[in-house]
């Protein structure tokens, strides 16, 4: 049975302004994400990457096309709405882990559902524990990511991500500031999620090791995603 459609894309094109030249970022790109799909989108630097896992994170919009999250065409929402939706649907993991300094390993996967106000107090507290424990850090809940290894810094991350039960995770170049024992676990940390816990990711990245574990490979170059 064919799984969910959670992201669909439809000749998206998205250009830049680079001075007085033209930079364009994504061709008519056509793309769909099923629920449960572990996907790595690989391409050179500058080829497109980022740009599309921004504008399908709400982070951007494109200059043309469609796009689709959980069914909605988030053109005809608001940025309120897409606030929203980034906060309660999409999972964010970033290369550079962008975690607050001053804020314990709790408060910081605690952060984004702050914002939400379906959930309540209660449940917010039994989420963030769940996450927390789910990547291996419970021990470490009250420390700041200054007294934490890069590898626990993107553990981190990805409970932040987590806690927030979203239909998608993104993650831009998640092991790309990890050595190769850190990387591994985070690897198998995301595989686990993936298999265990039927958690959605679509990630970006240069590591031949990640890539040689996914289910699905997207390659895109110059934009343009390659069939």
């Amino acid at each position: 049975m064919q799984k969910k459609s959670i992201v669909k894309l439809e000749a998206v094109n998205k250009n830049y302004q680079l001075g007085q030249t033209s930079i364009s970022a994504l061709k008519s790109v056509n793309l769909e994400i099923h629920g449960g799909e572990f996907t790595a989108v690989v391409g050179a630097s500058g080829s497109g990457k980022s740009t599309l896992l921004n504008i399908i994170g709400c982070i951007d919009v494109p200059d043309s096309g469609v796009v689709l999250i959980d069914g909605v065409d988030i053109s005809k929402m608001s940025d309120n709405q897409q606030s929203d939706l980034r906060n309660q649907k999409i999972g964010y993991i970033f290369q550079s882990f962008n975690l607050v300094p001053v804020l314990s390993v709790y408060e910081n996967v605690e952060l984004p559902l702050l914002i939400n106000h379906e959930v309540s107090e209660q449940e917010r507290a039994r989420r963030v524990k769940e996450a927390i424990l789910e990547v291996g850090l419970e021990p470490f809940s009250k420390n700041r990511p200054d007294q934490l290894s890069g590898g626990q810094r993107q553990r981190v991350a990805i409970a932040r991500a987590l806690a927030g039960h979203p239909l998608l995770v993104l993650a831009d170049e998640p092991t790309a500031n990890l050595d190769s024992e850190n990387s591994g676990k985070i690897i198998e940390l995301m595989l686990s999620l993936n298999k265990n816990k039927n958690v959605t990711f679509l990630f970006s990245t240069h590591d031949e090791k990640l890539v040689s574990r996914v289910s699905r490979v997207v390659h895109i170059k110059d934009g343009a995603v390659q069939t």
